[in-house]
Order: structure tokens, then C-alpha cells, then sequence
């Protein structure tokens, strides 16, 4: 993944996986709203489940079972970070985070974010993105079955080379969505300066 990260530039897609390219985009792009059942295995190991929630455009939400103390919502402008147990607050303008491309408004893998790498096996399509400008600062691996086409998986990979691995499973599309799942209360009043 590192590997595929360092050498975004090279990869030039022949016209075959152009193709698969493209097929990506359009499934992508036809995921209004999206639920599943998520597993995350962090950097240290540590493994938790919740339930997934996409909104295009913009909007996300992983509720983690407890007794993880996280929430994670995406609100159209934000990535927030929500620790309940420690009654910590991050925020990042959601579109600059790995997971900004699957909830553009109108999602393309040949502009600001890049394909870097593919690997097709056996009813498997994997997909390595990169900032087409920070190459370095990281990369989001998507993972579908193949036949039909289905986000299964994704794995993040930090700067630091730290890896987050998410798995999909009984995945929902087209689902009507309360908007209250994708605004966040904020325990303590917020400071822009704070992230900067």
C-alpha cells in the first residue's frame, strides 16, 4: 500500500482498467444512501462493530456497539470525532479526509483524487486512491466483490504508514434516512482555531 502510495504518479491505467475505473465511479455515484453492519480493526489491533451510514452528499455516520465510547458523523461539512468516554471533540472538514471521496456530490477517480494502484483477482476489484497533489499523506484501498459490483471493504492508510481496516456487511442501498443521524450536538462549545 506504501509502495502503491509512493508511486501514485506512475500508475497509468491501460484501457481495460480504465474501464474498471469507470464502472467504479458509476457505482459509486449511484449510492444515494448507503447502511451496513461495520467491522474496524485499528493500527493497535483493536477491533470494533457498529452500524455504517452514507448520505451522499457529504454526510456520514459509524455508531460503534457498545462499549466502544466513539461516534464518528460526517455532517456535510465536517468530520466529527466524538470520544464519550473522554469527552474529547475533533473535527475535520469531512472532503479533506480519506473517506471525502465516497460522499462528493459528484464522485470521479482522474481529478483530485487519484487511482494509484488496482488489483483484480478472482471476483475481487481493489482500488488504491491518493491525493493527486499529496501522494505521501496517505491512501484509501476500496475493496468490492465483483459480479455485481459491491463496496466489501476499505483500508486507510495514515502518513505514518498506520493502517484502519473497515469490512462491510449486510449492506442496504436506497434506504430513507432520518437527518437527525447526521447532525451532532456538541458537548462543548467549538473553536475553529482548535484543529489548525
Amino acid at each position: 500500500l506504501l509502495l502503491a502510495a509512493a508511486n501514485a504518479v506512475a500508475f497509468t491505467p491501460d484501457a481495460e482498467q480504465q474501464a474498471e475505473i469507470g464502472r467504479v465511479e458509476r457505482y459509486l455515484n449511484g449510492i444515494v444512501t448507503l447502511r451496513a453492519r461495520f467491522s474496524q480493526i485499528a493500527p493497535d489491533g483493536e477491533v470494533a462493530e457498529g452500524t455504517f451510514y452514507l448520505r451522499r452528499p457529504g454526510r456520514l455516520r459509524f455508531e460503534y456497539d457498545p462499549p466502544y465510547p466513539v461516534l464518528v458523523v460526517a455532517d456535510g461539512v465536517w468530520l466529527i470525532y466524538h470520544d464519550r468516554e473522554l469527552g474529547q471533540v475533533n473535527r475535520w472538514p469531512v472532503y479533506a479526509t480519506p473517506l471525502g471521496v465516497l460522499v462528493a456530490e459528484q464522485i470521479r477517480l482522474d481529478g483530485d483524487v487519484r487511482v494509484s494502484n488496482m488489483v483484480r483477482q478472482p471476483g475481487v476489484l481493489e482500488l488504491t486512491l491518493v491525493q493527486k497533489d499529496k501522494p505521501g499523506q496517505g491512501s484509501l484501498t476500496l475493496i468490492f466483490s465483483d459480479r455485481p459490483l459491491e463496496l466489501r471493504q476499505w483500508w486507510v492508510v495514515d502518513a505514518q504508514g498506520e493502517i484502519t481496516a473497515v469490512a462491510l456487511t449486510s449492506v442496504e442501498k436506497d434506504l430513507e434516512f432520518d437527518p437527525k443521524l447526521f447532525f451532532f450536538s456538541d458537548p462543548k462549545p467549538f473553536n475553529a482555531d482548535e484543529n489548525r
